[in-house]
Order: structure tokens, then sequence, then C-alpha cells
């Protein structure tokens, strides 16, 4: 038990709202105060859809004042979503904002194909492990290699490298971020010089080393104590240091249960559905299953699938106008929709973007021969049946890479308060689900930042600590549900198999 109180701020940026949050260590336990929640929304620019980064600067600003009203701060941590990056000159000045991941021009196949053409999508795989997703990094990068930016750039910074530079003036590539990018080799955790060179990016970003979490790189600047932009109040002052910077690993630091039977579904606007394992997986079923492996916390493998989450009904209900229900309704209106709703396979390439939810859903449906759904109820029904369904082909294929069975998974994430969704995972999975914390990426954060500080020193001893600071829900199948045919249903109309994987095609 700590001598005295820790107090340390934790920034997390998600892709569709952020936190600045106070960790309090007392008492051999861990408490959360939310001192400021803000809105993400991206900006469309003539050249394309962009991440407001400013906005979201003066919110970090705002929310650090409030959370240094009245206490010392012992330290602070950002953490963000992965793939997206600036681009910077040989000043640390920013060459245009940054692109939005669901920018359709960046993230065509026609990119993939150009990479692919250099550095063949195998030996991709065999190199960096990374799932091969349109808005990976590597794919944006590809995108804009021959713009004037690229061109000019001296330094990359991903998103929570970016706000650590804004607030303290130094720039270091956090280890778990970079590990997103597909840039990373696998095995000695370098940048992979010789691949980024033949797919035509310029290799002048990548020339400095990587920073593991708990890197201190300095104090919040003067320069912050006043401005239009927002102003950091008694924060200024305060040490930034790395922490697991991608908001995942975070989470999966805070997540109690990990072991050979347990799986993790990291649930947000992003589903992240893993297991950790101490090397990653690199071999035919783990490429053909499009598995990624990204670092995690004391130098842990994440192997998870990125699984399409409730950004679904979030853009859903942002289609709705003025008048939208609010979730409360919809997942009211779900919960009597019943299981025998249309299904679909949540991670088609026409649900990435921005647009009309309720029309590609319902084309997809009746692609696979079945009718729309019926009403708001049941479209949100359909879409957390079939992306419960699709945790489970996850799940599955995991057991086939990894040699586990996987006997029951915790849900981490805002997507843990959703009970509707929790229920249906545990009855479509057959398995339990335990549900929390709500505020893992946040609780992640402090407990990284807690090591730096010397007040825990494993991960094993981070993860006692979040057990002693949270509590979980269980859910088990319901019975008589219908879970299995559910499944089976949706695995016939959507063409996907649960067996050993025959091919490499995306």
């Amino acid at each position: 038990m700590t001598s005295a109180a820790r107090s340390v701020a934790a920034v997390d940026l998600g892709a569709t709202s952020g936190r600045v949050a106070v960790g309090v260590y007392e008492d051999d336990r861990v408490g959360l105060d939310v001192a400021h929640r803000f809105r993400n929304e991206p900006v469309w620019l003539p050249d394309g859809l962009h991440w407001n980064l400013p906005t979201l600067h003066r919110d970090v600003l705002d929310g650090l004042a409030l959370a240094a009203d009245g206490r010392r701060l012992d330290g602070i941590g950002i953490d963000s979503w992965g793939c997206d990056y600036a681009l910077l000159d040989s000043g640390n000045r920013v060459l245009g904002l940054p692109y939005h991941y669901r920018d359709p021009d960046r993230t065509a196949p026609t990119v993939l194909a150009r990479a692919f053409e250099r550095v063949g999508q195998h030996e991709l795989y065999a190199r960096t492990g990374i799932q091969t997703m349109p808005i990976n990094t590597i794919f944006q990068l590809v995108s804009e290699a021959q713009t004037p930016a690229a061109v000019a750039a001296s330094r990359i910074a991903l998103i929570p490298d970016l706000l650590g530079l804004w607030l303290t003036g130094s720039l270091r590539n956090e280890f778990t971020a970079a590990s997103t990018t597909g840039l990373l080799d696998a095995r000695d955790q370098r940048w992979a010089l010789d691949l980024i060179e033949r797919l035509g990016i310029s290799t002048a970003p990548f020339q400095s080393e990587i920073a593991p979490p708990g890197i201190e790189l300095g104090p919040v600047l003067e320069g912050h104590s006043a401005g239009a932009a927002g102003v950091a109040g008694a924060a200024v002052g305060s040490i930034v240091r790395t922490v697991a910077s991608h908001d995942t690993a975070s989470a999966f630091v805070a997540t109690t249960l990990l072991g050979p039977g347990t799986a993790v579904i990291s649930s947000g606007t992003w589903s992240l559905v893993g297991i950790e394992l101490d090397e990653p997986m690199l071999g035919a079923d783990a490429e053909a299953f499009n598995l990624t492996n990204e670092r995690g916390f004391e130098d842990t493998v994440r192997v998870l699938r990125n699984v399409m989450g409730l950004w679904l009904i979030e853009e859903f209900r942002r289609g709705c106008g003025p008048d939208a229900p609010t979730y409360a309704e919809l997942y009211a209106e779900a919960s009597s929709a019943g299981s025998q709703v249309p299904l679909f396979d949540p991670d088609r390439d026409e649900l990435l973007h921005p647009g009309p939810m309720v029309e590609r859903i319902s084309a997809l449906c009746a692609a696979g021969s079945q009718r729309p759904p019926s009403g708001r109820g049941e479209l949100v029904a359909s879409i957390l049946t079939s992306l419960a369904c699709k945790y489970r082909l996850v799940v599955e294929q995991l057991e086939v890479v990894s040699g586990r069975r996987i006997d029951r998974v915790q849900v981490v994430g805002g997507g843990s308060q959703n009970q509707l969704l929790c229920q249906v995972t545990a009855d479509t999975l057959g398995r339990e689900v335990l549900a929390g914390p709500a505020e893992a990426t946040l609780l992640g954060n402090v407990l990284t930042q807690l090591a730096a500080l010397g007040e825990v020193s494993t991960l094993a001893e981070m993860r006692e600590l979040s057990g002693r600071s949270i509590s979980l829900r269980h859910y088990l199948p319901a019975s008589g549900s219908d879970g299995e045919g559910v499944y089976q249903r949706f695995l016939q109309v959507t063409g996907l198999s649960t067996g050993r994987p025959v091919s490499t095609a995306i």
C-alpha cells in the first residue's frame, strides 16, 4: 500500500469522444473521476475527412485544468485510437491536419492493390503480423506517398505522440501505438525500413527509436498557462509520460481475468476480440483468419481481430438527425425484437464509411436472401446479434490458432455497460461473459503511470490492483436461448466458416 495518495490524469481519446479523468491511488485501490468529457467530431475539407486535432487539443487542456483543480498531479498519460497520424517537418511542425481513417479515397481497394504489387500480402503479414485493413497506417501512407507533405516529412507522430508533443515539446513514438501501423517488424520490434522503402514510402520519418510505456516526455509547457485556445491551469509543470498509448493496449492492462481460458472483447466504436500471448502468431492460420499481432505492456502480444463495433448504431443514430432516439430507447425496442432477426457480416467494406446504415444493412440482408430489418428496434437487434455472431467466429478462430480452449469472455469498455449486447453475446457464444470495467482504457492508462512511479512493479500486480478496484457483472447463456441456431444461420447467410482456412484472400 502506498504511503501517500497518488493522483494522475489520464487522457483517453476515442474515435467519437474523449475523456480526461483523475486516477487516485489510495488504500490499495484506484478510484477514477472523469473531469471532462467531450465529443470527437471530424471535419470535412475539400481534400477529405480529417480529425479536428486543434479542437481535441483544446479539450485536453481544458480537461487537464479541471483535473488539476485543487490537487497536485503526479503525472499525465495519453492514449488514443490507432492507425492515424500526422507528418511533421524538421521543426516538428505539422504538415497538414491528420486525415480520418474513414476517409474513402485513402482507404480505396486500389491503394491496397498498389501496396501488394510492391510487397506481397503474404510477405507483409509474415514480417509485420498485422491484420489487413484498408484503414491501416501503412496503406494510408501508400496513398499519399508522393504528396508534398510526405516528401517533406522528417517525423511521424501517431495521435497520442502528437498530443504529447503539443503538451511538452518532446516527440517520441510509443511502442504499443507504433505496433498498430503495419510498419513494425513483428519479431525485432523495430521499424521495418526495408519494407517501408519498397512500398515507396519515405523512410525519413522512421529513423527514431521507439519508446516503451513509462518514458518521461517532460512537463506541460508554461505556454499552456494562458491562451484563447484553452488553458491547462494548474496542470502546467506536471510531468507527461508515455503510457500504453494505443487504447486497446491500455484496456488490456486493466483486464483482470486474462489467462489461457479467457478472451477479451474491448467494446466501443470498434470491437477488439483477442487473447494475450508471449509471442506473435504469424503462421498460415493466423494470416488466413486475418488476425493482428499488436504489442502490449511488458512486451506481451495481443492476438486479436478488429471487428466493427457500436459505430454501426452510432452512425445509424447520427443519420436520424435532430429527432434521433436515445440509445436507451433504441435498446429497449431492440430487446423485444427477439433473436430471429436478419443477420449480416458487420465487417463488410460497405459499412466502413459514414453514410446511410439502414440502406446498407438492408442490402446486405437481401444479398443473403433475407428480408430487411423491420423498424429501428429490429435494426438494432440485427446489429447486436450480428456482432455477437462475429465475436464467436473470431473466438473459434483464436482457439484454432492458439490451441487453447476459450471458456469465458471478458467484455471491457463502454460496451460492457450494454446489458443487451452482453446477454446476446453470452447466448450466441454459449460461454460465460464477464462485463467490466467500463473505463478499462482509463484504468489501464492510470495503472501504467503508477508503474512508472514505482507503485506497482509487474503487469500481474497491475491486474490484481485493477481487480481490487472494480466489480464485474456476470452473464450466462439464457435458458432456452437458440444461440447455436442463430450462429449457424449467420454462417449460412454470410458464407463465413469456422473451419480451418483454405485461402488468404481478403
